[in-house]
């Protein structure tokens, strides 16, 4: 019995040291530009039946309840919480922030599309509107030579003006993907995530429309992470921390004290 309070406790420590994990990368990533933060879930292990409730305790009478003992917990998964952050202007014409549900949609090596909440685009040598990294912002957007000002309107078009010109010319229109279970998305690193069959396949459309978030131009959606809450949790998580392992403490002293005077 000893043992298995140990291995209880032990599950307990994995459990909260994972959550640590989940929250010391939120808080890493406090200044991280369209981030969301996770959360961790917990779940019971298997448990063992000792007596089930609805057995025969007599021949005449039945227990009501049953004994049952945990075996412990584990951390079942992390969720993403896609609540809004706060709008920062840049001033940046090339900067974007989306208002609202959805993900730009960006081409990345190999053919692969990546879907982000950063909207901090620049101009490639080419002209395209790309990445930090370099890829390119779906659908394709260049923008010619000779261009004196970008203007990048709520529902995604896309308008410049050229040296030379008296009217703005139409570039094209970025396109806003939504997912059906956006929960489901895999997170890849440097901002990106990529469709699996969780998420559903991407669903383009314009912004604004359709339950999509609308853009706005000259601003930068910061991280949702509230560095109390994380801050709070931290603390709650540590304090968890330090009672599995008390519990490990008492129960090897329980099976010390049994050893030496039993």
């Amino acid at each position: 019995m000893g043992s298995a309070a140990m291995h209880i406790a032990r599950t307990g420590l994995d459990a909260q040291d994972m959550r640590m994990r989940v929250i010391s990368n939120n808080l890493a990533n406090v200044n991280t530009t369209g981030f969301k933060k996770d959360r961790a879930s917990f779940a019971t292990l298997s448990y063992q039946t000792v007596t089930a409730a609805g057995a025969s305790s007599s021949s005449e009478t039945k227990y009501a309840t049953g004994l049952n003992l945990g075996t412990g917990v584990r951390i079942q998964g992390t969720a993403r919480m896609d609540t809004q952050g706060s709008m920062q202007t840049t001033g940046n014409s090339l900067d974007m922030a989306l208002d609202g549900d959805g993900y730009f949609q960006i081409q990345m090596p190999g053919g692969q599309l990546g879907y982000t909440r950063s909207g901090n685009f620049s101009r490639s040598p080419e002209g395209l509107l790309v990445t930090n990294e370099g890829y390119q912002v779906q659908p394709g957007i260049t923008v010619p030579e000779g261009t004196t000002a970008i203007t990048v309107g709520t529902d995604g078009t896309v308008s410049a003006t050229v040296a030379g010109q008296t009217e703005p010319s139409t570039l094209g229109q970025i396109q806003i993907a939504t997912f059906a279970n956006a929960g489901g998305l895999q997170s890849k690193g440097d901002n990106y995530l990529t469709e699996t069959a969780a998420s559903g396949a991407a669903n383009l459309g314009v912004p604004g429309e359709d339950g999509r978030g609308t853009i706005r131009q000259g601003m930068l959606e910061a991280s949702n992470v509230n560095v109390v809450e994380e801050l709070v949790d931290m603390i709650e998580c540590q304090r968890a921390y330090e009672v599995n392992s008390k519990m490990i403490s008492a129960t090897d002293d329980m099976l010390k004290y049994v050893n030496q005077n039993l």
